[in-house]
């Protein structure tokens, strides 16, 4: 994204619209990490193709999270390669501000910032990452608080609001930086049963406009209607991985197969 061009324009222009390479968006090859005798992830090879839709899938503690917060930089891997939309991900920090000015990222805690408005938390990384005007900022922050549905809380703070609306405040506010690849870190988690479905029916929405996404849930009906992949990982590998059709259906692996059945209500 250019910062010369208007960022109501390019933020709502469709993400597969301003990149016409067909090369991959994300690689990883042979990545492994640790946290200090623990190996978390072992081995990963993963590529993911511009606009592809990803649900990573499996038992707590499988590396899930981290195979995504690696994707940002969040966590460091130790051995293998990262390259996210060309640029590989080393420990050269303009790479590393590259890739985060390019890569939205939705926590499953919201993280906004309590002492600001709804509209100051959408405003505040494209004024002072993207150094766009205060004004182009906020006309885009409104566009994205319609999408998401809730445009009558943007002067309200995040206390105020219940938690599936912080929640879809810090998905448009991922958005209001124009990524081309959205990544989830279970979304719902910390959500009670009834805000579930508003958050999931805004990604669907988002996962309709061509977006990259990779999303870490255990929210199988969401992954059976969105996703062109499921990933289902243990132990820090990735054990299986299909289209949804092919995955819930005839799963391959004994432990794919234990998972889902312990996940599925039938």
């Amino acid at each position: 994204l250019s910062l010369g061009v208007p960022m109501a324009e390019a933020a709502l222009a469709p993400t597969a619209s301003r990149r016409d390479d067909t090369s991959p968006m994300i690689i990883m090859r042979d990545v492994n990490k640790w946290y200090g005798e623990f190996h978390v992830l072992r081995d990963i090879n993963l590529k993911v193709d511009n606009g592809e839709r990803i649900v990573i899938c499996g038992p707590s503690g499988s590396g899930k999270s981290t195979l995504i917060r690696c994707i940002n930089r969040l966590e460091e891997h130790q051995q293998g390669d990262i390259i996210v939309d060309g640029v590989e991900l080393t420990s050269d920090v303009r790479n590393i501000d590259k890739i985060r000015t390019e890569v939205g990222m939705v926590f499953q805690s919201f993280n906004l910032f309590p002492h600001l408005t709804v509209l100051d938390n959408l405003c505040i990384a494209p004024q002072w990452v993207r150094k766009v005007p205060r004004a182009d900022a906020e006309r885009v922050a409104m566009e994205y608080l319609e999408r998401v549905k809730i445009p009558d809380q943007a002067l309200k703070y995040p206390g105020q609001l219940s938690g599936g609306q912080q929640q879809r405040v810090a998905i448009a506010r991922a958005l209001c930086m124009s990524p081309r690849i959205m990544l989830f870190d279970e979304p719902t988690s910390a959500l009670d049963p009834e805000m579930i479905k508003e958050v999931l029916d805004v990604m669907i929405e988002l996962a309709g406009t061509g977006m990259t996404m990779l999303c870490v849930t255990h929210e199988m009906g969401f992954a059976r209607s969105v996703a062109d992949r499921v990933i289902f990982m243990d132990a820090g590998e990735i054990v299986e991985q299909g289209p949804p059709e092919e995955f819930f259906s005839n799963p391959k692996s004994d432990r794919t197969k234990l998972f889902l059945s312990q996940i599925l209500d039938h």
